[in-house]
């Protein structure tokens, strides 16, 4: 996990485009691996600038990894689509070196607003984390303007 779009990303030059200018998901090294209609997949290495005073990740770079899938995968379809709310729930802690995969996908989409999951997993399957996510859609904002 580089940071980088992966090819599965690549083929949404709108996604690969948002994913270039997403600064904060840039710096914490998550890759945005796949992305489709309503769906996305991204990782992130749990490093020692993540973890809290119990030495397991924070609960905040979990839920950002989170919502950052459950982003690309309502923003999936084009226009310009924010969290309207948003809840995680954490299942098990993870610890420094731990690769995480947060998998969204839209529950229910309609006009304006829509209903994502996301699991997010050790790489040993293991769930660490479930987070559901409401977004809307802004009227007439292109992605990108």
């Amino acid at each position: 996990m580089d940071g980088n779009a992966e090819p599965g990303a690549a083929g949404n030059s709108g996604m690969a485009a948002l994913f270039e200018r997403d600064r904060t998901c840039r710096s914490l090294g998550i890759s945005l691996d796949e992305v489709s209609a309503g769906h996305a997949s991204m990782g992130m290495k749990v490093t020692d600038d993540m973890v809290n005073g119990h030495g397991i990740a924070h609960g905040g770079f979990i839920f950002l990894l989170a919502d950052a899938a459950f982003s690309y995968a309502c923003n999936s379809y084009g226009p310009v689509t924010v969290a309207q709310a948003a809840q995680v729930t954490f299942l098990a802690p993870a610890a420094v070196g731990d690769e995480l995969v947060a998998e969204a996908a839209e529950r229910s989409r309609s006009g304006r607003h829509g209903i994502y999951d996301v699991t997010v997993r050790q790489s040993t399957g293991k769930v660490v984390a479930e987070f559901r996510g409401q977004s809307v859609t802004l009227s007439g904002k292109p992605l990108g303007g």
